[in-house]
């Protein structure tokens, strides 16, 4: 049975998400400063493929089934993982890990627009519309002194980030396929198809064996990513989501900003201006309205 309203059990497991997933910006910054784009993806998927396939087998839950569904493994690697993973890490070398996480916020406005477009059960009523028109303003005032002064750098950083979001929202849709295979195999499938696409790409673009060898913070960034941010996170997500429902697991989305941008502010020294504080506000509001619970209570209860 689903609980639509969540306990005590459901909500520490929610926080301890959102702070491990607003953990892997934290960590993404650490690894830049020794290791590229592609070899830090690649270590946090192929590490975090293995872990959840050894939790899938540890669980009983390896068929023979499952192997038709590798070219859907590739495919939902590449839009879920390899993507956004790459434009989100590459985006952080201008972009605050904080501010990142913020416009990585957006990804359920792109996930209903694309909805609407690709499905037909999920088209856009009047107050997802308005939520994902408000939460891309507040993108827009985000981004929008960087555009007035021309930092094309930190412009570009920020719009692959929004990119990273465009393609989970893709992702999010291709997903339904899925409904039928256990959680944990999809996760299991969708980082391994991931690793594949990325270990040519590392080879050819980064050529790691020409890097130093990293040092012992660069190793602990990786296993954090893999072990904290991949393995740990997908178990959390797919039990809060059997537990508690889509429409509790979304709020994750609310409170993984927060979480990134405590830790780059007690760990990095970062700090955001106040038009990204505005936009964050205004991304929230329009998050709320998606969600739909705060129509809800504000509706009057009929007798």
């Amino acid at each position: 049975m689903i609980n639509r309203t969540m306990g005590p059990a459901e909500w520490a497991m929610l926080i301890l998400l959102s702070i491990v997933w607003g953990g892997s910006f934290f960590f993404y910054a650490v690894a830049l400063e020794d290791l590229p784009v592609f070899t830090i993806v690649f270590l946090r998927v192929s590490l975090g493929s293995l872990g959840l396939w050894l939790c899938a087998w540890a669980m009983g839950l390896l068929s023979r089934q499952h192997a038709g569904l590798w070219r859907s493994f590739l495919i939902m690697g590449l839009i879920n993982n390899a993507i956004p993973f790459s434009l989100i890490v590459w985006g952080q070398h201008e972009v605050a890990s904080g501010l990142a996480a913020i416009l990585n916020a957006t990804t359920p406005f792109f996930t209903v627009l694309t909805a609407n477009r690709l499905t037909t059960d999920e088209k856009l009523s009047w107050n997802r519309l308005l939520g994902a028109l408000i939460g891309l303003s507040g993108v827009g005032a985000m981004m929008g002194t960087d555009i007035l002064a021309a930092q094309g750098g930190s412009l570009l950083s920020q719009l692959a980030i929004v990119g990273a979001a465009v393609s989970y929202g893709f992702a999010s849709v291709y997903g339904r396929r899925f409904a039928q295979t256990p959680p944990l195999i999809t996760a299991a499938g969708q980082t391994a198809g991931s690793s594949l696409i990325l270990l040519p790409l590392m080879l050819v673009i980064d050529a790691p064996w020409r890097l130093g060898f990293p040092p012992l913070q660069a190793w602990l960034a990786i296993a954090g990513l893999a072990i904290l941010c991949t393995s740990l996170a997908y178990i959390l997500y797919f039990t809060i989501l059997k537990r508690a429902g889509a429409t509790n697991i979304v709020l994750v989305t609310f409170l993984v900003p927060a979480s990134a941008i405590l830790l780059g502010i007690m760990f990095l020294g970062e700090s955001l201006d106040l038009h990204h504080v505005i936009g964050m506000i205004t991304i929230a509001f329009g998050l709320a309205l998606i969600d739909g619970r705060l129509l809800a209570m504000l509706r009057p209860r009929r007798a």
